[in-house]
């Protein structure tokens, strides 16, 4: 009898298509992929095409229901329910005494959620002054509450994050009354009773709406014969369990930009560069650094938020984007609108081939768009109507080389670039480039804003494609801008693949003045026990803390891994030489320019140093790059002009001290502790958020407690940039 596969299986959501995958873990390969169209309208919500893609997948890939070990999904319904008001009137039951409470209360009473233009989420406030309320006083104010409109609760306090048991009992006395609540100090733990209680109130808001999604989904899962965990994306970048989304649906939002992300990190194991998903209407562009997302602070209708999410530009041009014409036929835009949006075909998957016929017009799409947006008008009334998007001008230049949504019509696409091309005297070729570079010109001040913002160094300038319209962008913004560019495989189902190989991830995140070395691992093990309740392998658990200077405030990021120890066992494992390799196309260096610096049992790092020239070829000073590769050859971290140190355990307290008197710099804040990585079998322990050496010890005394004292350790340090 066969041995049973190991099977992730990932479902993305998107506007317009539900994909769903399987991927074998062993090797990441594919097993199965299905499409459905998104439910928005069907009575169960997206909750029915998720259940209907899984089923198809099991169906037509014949996976059992035994081999699945973990099922997870992101979903466009939180940022949805917002931007359509699909929410729940919200009452907040606030805490507070003296004036100080008084004046709080004014403060969120003026307090304004706007959902999108012209939506106001719906929100009544009922104060009690008192930190202590009795349960009459609560069910009281909840009474009056209900009776103003409200259908969800949002409990806050003026000092919740200190004494968040308070906020609890409101909850547990609204849910034992049948009704949806949420506490303020549950979902941050940092001061700001505005931004934190607003927070609590969206992520209020959507609740109704996705536990109706959770338990359809569930259910769906347990009734296939599933047991596997049910995984949400979340919107930084990693997944949690479906009772986590229950208490905080708001840590969803962005999971579709996520879980793409997920997947060239996890899946086409890029480390470092900028990922542009494309999809026919919109294009999310997003920054990888040393294998991992960027994150910035949520806002919603301009307000600050106690939430974090990638940080994810978009822009309305994709593969499926309409030019905008001018009378001479001079492209003057392309995009906002899309063939999906304007309901028009396209040819490059038309199922006709000749277009001579066709009348090449200019429409206005919907009310209040220009009148100048491109169509081929076909000469029968019922007939479909079709337009020319980045998809046929990419076809027709032979850039789309990988897998999709399907080969193109390239019959039917020559076919409409030379109707254009004779009736504005041009050709078809010159067409097609014009398309795209008014395409490109819109991406290349997002890329280049994207690579000033994050310091990105020549080497970090890689452009990733993923989503079903990869190719219609991606190669000509590569050429355009002179930047190497790789599409992920399988890219039409990139963020279902995300979704399924999304590592599981919590951050806590803590108001704190002056953090004591307690405050510090306190926050970490509570940080690593929450992702290991989630599943995670515990030796898989990575932890990062940071201490935020400016806001006052230290976080913790775990993550983990829950099938380490399947892949481990099975790596294919490269020898030092196609490391260097990797290392040096990595670097741009010359071989005799790279040399092995250090190695961990599981890792290996590389430097690679040369001397910069200057005009006329004149030697300038001196610059090195690093590279930590683990043994399939997949780049971990890339560094410049940083320090290798190799040492074994007992003798780590006194290289770091060294490395910190070495290399810490100082200025207007004071002495700055240098950016140290710390390499540990097959981790790498990021303390560059840390600002002193105690802190530095601390946490290193609690990551290598169990470490033998021989085992090689690798530090990587440079100073504070």
């Amino acid at each position: 009898m066969n041995a049973l596969r190991k099977i992730k299986v990932g479902i993305d959501v998107g506007g317009t298509f539900t994909h769903a995958v399987a991927v074998d873990i062993i090797d990441y390969s594919i097993i199965g992929k299905a499409c459905v169209p998104t439910t928005h309208q069907a009575e169960e919500g997206v909750a029915a095409g998720v259940i209907q893609s899984l089923q198809n997948l099991l169906q037509e890939a014949k996976i059992s229901p035994a081999e699945i070990v973990l099922i997870a999904h992101s979903t466009t319904q939180a940022t949805n329910a917002l931007l359509e008001g699909d929410v729940a009137p919200v009452g907040i039951l606030m805490l507070g005494k003296g004036m100080e409470g008084k004046i709080a209360l004014r403060g969120l009473a003026k307090d304004q959620i706007q959902l999108a233009p012209g939506k106001l989420l719906p929100t009544t406030i009922e104060y009690l002054p008192t930190e202590t309320p009795d349960s009459a006083d609560i069910e009281g104010a909840i009474d009056r509450l209900l009776e103003r409109g409200a259908q969800v609760i949002a409990a806050t306090s003026l000092y919740g994050p200190d004494h968040p048991e308070i906020e609890d009992r409101i909850v547990f006395l609204a849910q034992a009354r049948g009704l949806i609540a949420t506490a303020a100090s549950r979902i941050s733990q940092l001061y700001g009773l505005r931004v934190r209680t607003r927070t609590a109130v969206i992520n209020a808001s959507m609740m109704t709406r996705m536990l109706e999604t959770a338990d359809l989904t569930e259910q769906a899962v347990k009734n296939s014969g599933i047991e596997a965990p049910l995984m949400i994306m979340r919107s930084d970048g990693g997944i949690m369990d479906i009772n986590e989304m229950r208490k905080r649906p708001i840590l969803t939002m962005l999971s579709g930009p996520a879980a793409g992300i997920a997947a060239a990190i996890m899946y086409a194991r890029i480390s470092d560069g900028i990922f542009m998903e494309v999809g026919g209407t919109s294009t999310d562009i997003s920054v990888i650094r040393n294998g991992k997302p960027q994150i910035r602070s949520a806002q919603i209708g301009g307000n600050r938020l106690y939430l974090n999410t990638l940080d994810v530009r978009t822009l309305g041009v994709a593969g499926g984007s309409i030019p905008r014409v001018n009378e001479n036929g001079s492209i003057m835009d392309v995009g906002p609108r899309s063939a999906h949006i304007a309901a028009l075909a396209y040819p490059a998957y038309a199922q006709r081939s000749d277009f001579s016929d066709i009348k090449i017009e200019r429409f206005q799409p919907r009310a209040g768009d220009p009148k100048d947006y491109l169509i081929l008008k076909s000469p029968g009334k019922d007939e479909t109507d079709y337009c020319i998007t980045p998809t046929e001008a990419a076809s027709y230049l032979d850039l789309i080389q990988v897998e999709g949504h399907g080969d193109a019509n390239r019959v039917a696409v020559n076919s409409v670039l030379e109707q254009c091309a004779r009736k504005w005297q041009t050709t078809p070729q010159e067409f097609a480039q014009a398309l795209l570079h008014r395409a490109a010109t819109k991406i290349e001040p997002v890329l280049q804003r994207l690579k000033r913002e994050y310091k990105l160094e020549e080497g970090q300038l890689t452009l990733i494609g993923g989503g079903g319209g990869a190719a219609a962008l991606v190669p000509f913004c590569g050429q355009h801008m002179n930047w190497p560019h790789e599409i992920v495989r399988n890219t039409e189902v990139v963020s279902a693949i995300g979704a399924a190989l999304g590592i599981i991830r919590d951050m806590v995140e803590r108001s704190s003045t002056n953090p004591t070395d307690t405050d510090l691992l306190a926050i970490r093990q509570e940080a690593s026990a929450s992702v290991q309740a989630m599943g995670a392998d515990p030796e898989s658990i990575e932890v990062t803390v940071e201490i935020d200077t400016r806001n006052k405030t230290i976080r913790a990021i775990a993550t983990g891994s829950s099938d380490m120890r399947i892949r481990e066992q099975s790596k294919v494992k490269l020898d030092q030489e196609a490391l260097k390799q990797i290392a040096v196309n990595s670097m741009g260096f010359e071989p005799d320019q790279v040399t092995l610096a250090g190695a961990t049992r599981m890792l290996k790092v590389f430097s690679g140093e040369r001397r910069k020239k200057k005009w006329l070829g004149l030697g300038g000073k001196k610059e090195s790059r690093q590279r930590v590769l683990d043994a399939e050859g997949i780049i971990r971290l890339q560094l410049s002009n940083a320090h290798v140190i190799s040492c074994v355990q007992e003798n780590i307290r006194s290289e770091m001290a060294g490395i910190i008197q070495e290399h810490t710099v100082f200025g207007d804040a004071g002495a700055l502790v240098p950016d140290i990585y710390l390499l540990v079998s097959g981790r790498i322990l990021d303390l560059c958020g840390l600002i002193d050496a105690s802190q530095v010890q601390a946490l290193l005394d609690v990551e290598l407690k169990d470490i033998p004292h021989d085992e090689p350790l690798v530090f990587l340090s440079r100073a504070k940039q």
